[in-house]
């Protein structure tokens, strides 16, 4: 069933389908996590005590920090490519086709059932914490008037896990409330290790960048606003009296655009600037966090100005195609022991589960088209040839290895039932109708 390991919640908590939360839920109009904390200011001692937090099964400090960090364009760009890229990618089906067929159900003017149970952007979402956070949370929510429910992206701020019963749980408007992965109520995306997820997410690495990234922009803004245009000094004659140099004051405050003073001996009037670099060092601040934005999330450094809108191929091009691979796996893995037999339960019975239909990413790079086609009659060449030398030798090429070695689709050419005689031509002969 997709159960996991973890253990199983005490029968005297709240469940989902208990008539109380059911009504808390309709009171606050299908809530169920609490209002999210929002944060606008972080320091990297917050980053700290979020550490010690997830350490304690507490990731509430995690995830308020990347709720902030996807405020950072480039992190945002950079996540939406791995996560949204990947749900784009052509699905494959295996099991039963009577499974199958079920699921892709839909025609081409409506999405398909899977798609309707488990909508892409939801798997993004869930997908993009199980990378930015380790673990993600999601609810399937049944929906009036259909078969099946609906995946439903839970904000993982509310879930903390306990050491001493092994368990995780969410904090709701009717307090927490245990989680079974695979009950056909909750769904877990644990992409990481099993034990202490949150240590294989990248939300610490991310919250350090976008700490300093954001300090830096406001350091630069605030040298901006003071240092970026040039202070007007005004210079007056030690002779002058107090109202005239008031007056030259004055008339250097109004300076606007061509304005012309005309100066006696001892007065004057010029601009003091600063040495104009320092402003480099927070973009280089900034330009290293951006770095660390794409090394940690596409495991390279990519060209983010590329083509001119989004294709299948082009999340190969931005993400290290292990890591797609790795999002993909983990992602069908978490929707076929725990989203899936629930359905193939209700719809074709708890035996149809030995063949239960199952679903995955098609995460391989596409290929080169035209390198294949090359390559094919570059092997061509290559069996004329070494036929023709081995045939001067007294020698025959074993054709067969050569095609599955190099991979060629072959196809068996039909046969006559009654088959000509090897190396002789077949004869044609006119048969008289006996009368």
């Amino acid at each position: 069933m997709g159960v996991s390991a973890y253990a199983l919640p005490d029968p005297a908590m709240p469940a989902l389908e208990d008539p109380t939360v059911a009504e808390v839920r309709k009171a606050f109009g299908g809530q169920l996590a609490q209002l999210p904390a929002t944060r606008t200011r972080w320091y990297l001692e917050d980053l700290e005590a979020a550490e010690h937090a997830a350490d304690a099964g507490d990731l509430a400090m995690a995830a308020q920090l990347m709720n902030a960090a996807s405020r950072d364009g480039v992190l945002a760009g950079v996540m939406s490519t791995r996560t949204s890229g990947l749900v784009q990618l052509p699905k494959r089906f295996r099991g039963r086709q009577e499974m199958i067929d079920a699921l892709q159900a839909g025609g081409s003017n409506a999405r398909s059932v899977c798609d309707e149970m488990f909508p892409p952007t939801e798997l993004a979402a869930l997908a993009a914490d199980g990378v930015k956070l380790g673990v993600g949370v999601a609810e399937m929510v049944p929906v009036e008037g259909r078969s099946y429910p609906v995946m439903v992206r839970l904000n993982p701020e509310f879930l903390c896990y306990r050491w001493n019963e092994n368990r995780w749980y969410y904090r709701s408007f009717v307090g927490l409330l245990p989680i079974t992965p695979g009950d056909g109520r909750w769904i877990l995306h644990v992409p990481g290790a099993r034990m202490s997820p949150w240590r294989a997410g990248l939300w610490r690495a991310l919250g350090r960048a976008y700490i300093r990234k954001d300090h830096a922009a406001m350091y630069r803004d605030n040298w901006e606003s003071k240092l970026a245009h040039p202070a007007r000094v005004a210079i007056a004659p030690a002779g002058a009296t107090e109202e005239q140099r008031q007056s030259w004051f004055r008339r250097v405050m109004a300076w606007g655009v061509n304005t012309v003073f005309g100066l006696l001996p001892g007065w004057d009037v010029k601009l003091l600037e600063s040495n104009g670099h320092g402003f480099e060092s927070f973009n280089l601040t900034i330009k290293d966090q951006n770095n660390e934005f794409v090394i940690a999330v596409a495991g390279q450094t990519v060209t983010t100005d590329g083509g001119t809108g989004f294709a299948n191929a082009d999340v190969h091009k931005s993400i290290r195609a292990d890591l797609i691979t790795a999002d993909g796996l983990a992602l069908a893995h978490t929707i076929n022991t725990q989203g899936l037999p629930q359905w193939v339960i209700t719809h074709f019975g708890e035996d149809a589960l030995s063949e239960a239909a199952t679903v995955e990413w098609d995460t391989t790079p596409p290929k080169d088209r035209n390198a294949e086609a090359n390559a094919l009659v570059t092997v061509a060449n290559a069996i004329d040839r070494l036929a023709t030398t081995l045939e001067a030798r007294g020698l025959e090429l074993d054709t067969p290895a050569l095609v599955t070695r190099f991979g060629v689709p072959v196809k068996s050419a039909p046969t006559n039932d009654v088959a000509a005689p090897s190396g002789t031509k077949p004869s044609l002969s006119i048969v008289k109708e006996a009368a």
